[in-house]
């Protein structure tokens, strides 16, 4: 099965591309990382990616309109030929021209159980409404915010007294696992985009446990 080529987009940390690029390294993703993408220089996550030896584009949003940077960073992405582009922790609204480009190869990753708690602050968004259960979700990117077909999700329990910080870290341990498994998922063929929705096949049996918190 040919490996698959990956652009990921970044703006802050770079903690789920570390969580991408160690899967690609462990043999747990069939994809490497081909290019980074970031709107910021200074932005942690790209030094993570040139330590990582990953080729890496800066296309600095601050001082363009958003027509020009979007052209460059599609001159940057045609240029690498990627197979997924992976948005993580990229703090731009794309364009409906540039998803239409990407359709079905666009995929975020979002910090709450969606539908639910969409937009910025998601994790604030959730321990200010007091849940008990949280999450994270992947999603193909379509032109309405956080509202693209759902591949896959993880809950975490949120106990009672948590602090923001508390309830932020255990959603984010989770999205260093949902990620790579999303495109080990995408890579073998088990979950695919078509026509607005998404596929799936040959997954193992949904157990029927239920989680109660606390």
């Amino acid at each position: 099965m040919p490996r698959l080529k990956l652009a990921v987009l970044v703006s802050g940390k770079g903690t789920n591309l570390e969580s991408l690029l160690r899967a690609s390294r462990e043999g747990r993703m069939d994809a490497d990382v081909a290019l980074v993408l970031s709107n910021r220089a200074e932005a942690p996550a790209v030094q993570v990616a040139r330590q990582a030896g990953v080729r890496t584009v800066v296309v600095e949003s601050a001082g363009r309109s958003r027509e020009e940077h979007e052209r460059l960073v599609r001159e940057a992405l045609d240029a690498a030929a990627p197979d997924l582009v992976l948005l993580a922790g990229y703090m731009r609204i794309l364009t409906p021209a540039f998803i239409r480009g990407h359709q079905g190869r666009l995929v975020n990753i979002h910090p709450s159980l969606l539908p639910a708690f969409p937009g910025l602050e998601a994790q604030q968004q959730a321990h200010a409404a007091g849940v008990r259960v949280a999450g994270c979700t992947t999603h193909f990117v379509t032109e309405t915010v956080d509202a693209g077909p759902i591949l896959m999700q993880a809950a975490v329990a949120i106990p009672p007294g948590a602090t923001p910080e508390e309830a932020r870290l255990r959603i984010l341990e989770a999205e260093h696992r949902v990620y790579p498994a999303t495109v080990q998922l995408l890579a073998e063929g088990r979950a695919r985009w078509d026509g607005g929705k998404v596929v799936f096949r040959d997954l193992p049996p949904t157990t029927k446990e239920v989680l109660l918190s606390p």
